[in-house]
């Protein structure tokens, strides 16, 4: 079976795709920005995409992620208070890399060196609402149900 991912901005929905069928749907937050992929724009980027890397496999519910690496930390509330500011990625990452020269690759516009991710959020009263930096947030148990189903290499369908 080869899954796909599609992210849809206006109504903030992933699905889960085979072919045309739709196996699952979850709500999402992209950018308080809206759709746009230059550098520095906090934007969500639009266009086709692939996982180029799953990141966090195994790793405990609300694990806190820096960098891509797991910091030995498990969000709360309590640590969130703590860090008020910080952007926080949880759980999973599926970092994503844009695969249409001049839209979501090269340039200044490349998804990948955007560091663009699909990842789990502590904010999840949030969920449904474009409020991210630029990434895709997820429900934390969504991200893993989500994670697992999903290769290095999926495509991924960004659209309005």
């Amino acid at each position: 079976m080869s899954l796909h991912l599609q992210v849809e901005l206006a109504p903030q929905r992933l699905h889960i795709m085979d072919g045309g069928k739709r196996l699952a749907s979850y709500p999402v937050s992209t950018a308080a920005n809206g759709p746009g992929a230059s550098y520095g724009s906090e934007c969500t980027p639009l266009g086709l995409h692939r996982i180029r890397l799953k990141i966090g496999e195994n790793c405990p519910l609300n694990t806190v992620f820096v960098g891509r690496r797991p910091t030995g930390e498990i969000y709360t509330p309590e640590l969130g208070l703590q860090y008020p500011h910080r952007d926080w990625v949880l759980t999973r990452i599926l970092w994503l890399t844009g695969m249409e020269a001049g839209k979501n690759r090269s340039g200044d516009c490349d998804t990948l060196k955007r560091f663009i991710y699909i990842h789990g959020t502590p904010e999840e009263s949030l969920l449904g609402q474009p409020v991210s930096h630029g990434c895709i947030r997820m429900n934390n148990a969504d991200m893993i149900e989500v994670f697992d189903r999903v290769s290095n290499g999926s495509i991924v369908s960004i659209q309005e």
